[in-house]
């Protein structure tokens, strides 16, 4: 079967067939992949964020959709036939040994998920079935992008009929809280972002006001002279992260959602009174008890995640997709590994 491997960190993944394990162990199914999202988080995998890799070669994502073909012994929430998605976070299920693949007979080693490849053995506490006629390509959102947003607004923030919301960085990830926070009718929604596609997407998605650059004169207008009384930060970008925290007022909430590049500075005395400062890890999301939801409300009309994919590659062109990626000028980003 067809993967995307990482070798070498900081270089283009490799295409190559690689060999399934004879069998599956415990808690262990194999998983017919239809789509993969791309997040962040495997950028920072490959450009070693975190410090060298001491997992080399091996296999990446944590977002996407699929089939299950074969079950191991002990599973019990999914069986052969079902459509599930593929989330990085734990769920109801097993947490399996993680499997490793061979490689012109070496060792490819992969995590409890992975979904860039067109098929994968996935732990099975990291799928939830879903409908057989929802879409797979839109499911594949659910993996991440679309729990991790949904939760941060939701369950981190808790935003509230009318409250205001400041976004810093309309991604996948961006857009997603701006979908959220309007669909619990948050106004007005502000959005920045240094790329003008970007913002005009973003106004599909609920935001109302969007700006290139912080603004805080602008920001004053739009709010009465108060602050926002959310702010997202989703860019991980640090001097960013310092500033979303010091343009939000010593009585409201600062969530952050994107993964920092290196240390931050702030004035931490404000927090001792009723500044409120959280980082949310995928947004605190229950994947068996939120996906259903979701799903539920995408089938009945009241989501629409169509135009949250922006870009779709086939796994070949997988460096192509993270090149885009890194241009930060996309939405989200789908792979197609099989077709339907």
């Amino acid at each position: 079967m067809k993967s995307a491997i990482l070798i070498e960190s900081k270089k283009p993944l490799i295409l190559a067939d690689i060999e399934l394990p004879k069998n599956l162990e415990f808690g262990q199914v194999q998983v017919k992949l239809f789509y993969s999202g791309i997040c962040g988080a495997q950028i920072n995998e490959i450009d070693a964020l975190k410090g060298p890799d001491k997992f080399l070669p091996h296999l990446l994502g944590h977002e996407g959709s699929g089939i299950v073909e074969k079950i191991g012994e002990g599973v019990t929430t999914v069986k052969p036939g079902d459509h599930v998605v593929l989330h990085w976070r734990k769920s109801k299920g097993i947490q399996s040994n993680t499997p490793k693949y061979l490689w012109n007979d070496k060792i490819v080693n992969a995590g409890w998920v992975t979904t860039f490849n067109e098929k994968a053995i996935i732990s099975e506490n990291r799928l939830t079935v879903i409908p057989k006629e929802a879409d797979l390509k839109t499911a594949a959102l659910y993996g991440c992008a679309i729990t991790s947003g949904f939760g941060a607004v939701n369950n981190d923030a808790k935003v509230q009929i009318g409250q205001s919301v400041l976004i810093f960085g309309l991604g996948g990830m961006g857009l997603s809280i701006a979908y959220a926070s309007s669909l619990v009718s948050a106004y007005p929604i502000i959005g920045i972002d240094i790329h003008q596609e970007k913002l005009d997407l973003a106004k599909k998605f609920g935001v109302t006001h969007t700006f290139t650059s912080i603004n805080e004169d602008n920001l004053k207008d739009i709010l009465n002279n108060k602050g926002p009384d959310i702010t997202f930060e989703t860019t991980g970008i640090s001097s960013l992260m310092e500033k979303a925290y010091e343009i939000s007022p010593d009585d409201r909430k600062i969530i952050f959602v994107g993964v920092p590049t290196d240390k931050i500075k702030i004035y931490t005395l404000p927090l001792a009174f009723e500044k409120s400062l959280s980082v949310s890890s995928g947004g605190d999301c229950i994947p068996d008890l939120d996906i259903p939801r979701y799903i539920r409300m995408e089938l009945n009309k009241k989501l629409d995640l169509k135009n949250f994919i922006t870009h779709e590659f086939d796994l070949s062109q997988i460096n192509d997709a993270i090149d885009l990626f890194r241009t930060g000028k996309a939405g989200r980003i789908i792979l197609k590994l099989n077709k339907e």
